[in-house]
């Protein structure tokens, strides 16, 4: 009896771990159930497409390596913003952004270009020999000596003109009609040959006497191109004599800036030589040649110098102050992305973490601004610091890439994006999409 009542207790034991470990399996199963149905469904994410984040702008319809063998990341719809990308705005904070508000206003129209002194060549006198003579004094012996209107210069032996000159002589005291005639007719034979009244007041009489020239301005002998006993021919140039009444400063513009400058805009000019001393002007031209080293056009400035203290030669600092231009947005510099001569862009702020590249076209710049001339409006806020960052992540997601691509429907060429499908790893293909290179800001 013993044996039978132990078979007994081992099937009961059996059995009843049998029913638990159905129970325990029972109740695992039903447990996430019960579970889901007192919670409410969590919606499913939509993926747009997985892309390689070494390419990004190559898209796949399906999990898994792309052709470079890199596990690809989805890309899902509430992610997706229109040429931008959203950052978490714990990190925006964390990496201290700041953003500035673009406004609309006329940039200050000062420039600021060094220039450099020279002669006003329209106060440049000719002395010069109207008949063949003999150069019997100099009065003026170096070049570059300050001379005053009316200062004799040279002494002449010329026979021509002394004849000329005795001959007036002679009728000095003539009553009679024909004589006065014929001292009248000697006078303007004396004004053709070049002699003034100055120099007839000082001719000697006689035929040997010698005919002095005097400085007709007041100024500076630029050039002097004779020497005592020198016999010079009829037309040679004697000495040049520059007036420093005004002088002609030329200022080197660049090519950008040049074309805001017109005649007649004002001029403010100082000089190292002259501190303390600030001279007024306006501008007279712009020279139609522009230099082949420094791709920069000259700007003509008449500027007063009485008193003569501006030199040819001097190193001066020109202030332009053109019109004030419409108002336009501006932007600060810093704020500005320059990627290349037509791919300049700045980062724009549109809350909630969000950030959009945006193409402009820039204008002029001045005082830290950059206006902008395509591109904004007025009243964005623009980032100012970590822009690069955003830039960067931009680049990584595509941003840049529907920046280009939407810049190429609207007219102009720009790099297009391309869809490609990839392979799943192990399976082999007999032709690879090409894979563009990652572009960077």
């Amino acid at each position: 009896m013993k044996r039978p009542s132990i078979l007994l207790a081992f099937v009961v034991l059996a059995l009843a771990l049998a029913l638990l470990a159905a129970g325990y399996l029972v109740g695992r199963h039903q447990a996430p159930a019960m579970a889901s149905a007192g919670a409410p469904a969590q919606p499913q994410r939509k993926v747009l497409y997985w892309y390689d984040t070494m390419v990004p702008d190559q898209h796949f319809d399906h999990p898994g390596l792309s052709p470079m063998g890199m596990q690809m990341v989805p890309r899902y719809a509430d992610e997706e913003s229109a040429g931008g990308v959203r950052i978490d705005p714990a990190t925006v904070q964390n990496l201290g952004l700041r953003t500035a508000t673009v406004e609309r206003r006329s940039l200050a129209g000062t420039i600021d270009v060094p220039g450099t002194v020279g002669w006003d060549l329209r106060r440049a006198s000719i002395v010069s020999a109207r008949v063949d003579a003999i150069v019997q004094k100099l009065y003026v012996k170096a070049p570059y000596t300050r001379v005053a209107a009316g200062e004799p210069l040279v002494a002449l032996l010329a026979p021509q003109w002394s004849s000329a000159v005795a001959e007036y002589q002679a009728l000095e005291h003539a009553q009679s009609a024909d004589g006065r005639a014929l001292r009248a007719a000697a006078r303007a034979r004396l004004q053709a040959m070049g002699l003034s009244a100055a120099d007839l007041r000082s001719a000697g009489r006689g035929s040997g006497a010698t005919i002095t020239l005097h400085a007709p301005q007041a100024g500076v002998v630029a050039t002097l191109e004779v020497g005592e006993g020198q016999r010079v021919g009829a037309g040679q140039t004697l000495m040049a004599v520059n007036g420093l009444a005004s002088v002609w400063i030329e200022a080197a513009l660049p090519q950008g800036l040049a074309g805001i400058v017109r005649n007649g805009t004002p001029v403010s000019v100082t000089a190292d030589a002259v501190p303390g001393r600030t001279f007024r002007g306006s501008v007279e031209s712009l020279l139609p040649d522009v230099d082949n080293a420094t791709r920069t056009q000259r700007a003509r400035i008449v500027v007063d110098n009485a008193d003569g203290a501006l030199s040819p030669g001097m190193f001066a600092n020109v202030r332009l102050q053109p019109a004030a231009a419409s108002a336009r947005p501006v932007v600060p510099d810093d704020a500005l992305i320059v990627a290349g001569a037509d791919s300049n862009r700045v980062i724009l702020a549109e809350g909630d973490g969000r950030f959009r590249a945006v193409a402009v076209r820039t204008g002029r710049s001045a005082g830290g601004y950059t206006e902008i001339v395509e591109g904004l409006h007025g009243g964005e806020q623009v980032v100012v610091s970590g822009q690069f960052l955003i830039d960067s992540e931009a680049s990584l997601s595509g941003a840049l890439d529907r920046l280009d691509s939407s810049r190429a429907a609207a007219g102009p060429p720009g790099g297009a994006m391309h869809d490609a499908h990839g392979m799943p790893a192990g399976s082999s293909s007999t032709a690879m999409p090409g894979m563009p290179m990652e572009k960077h800001p």
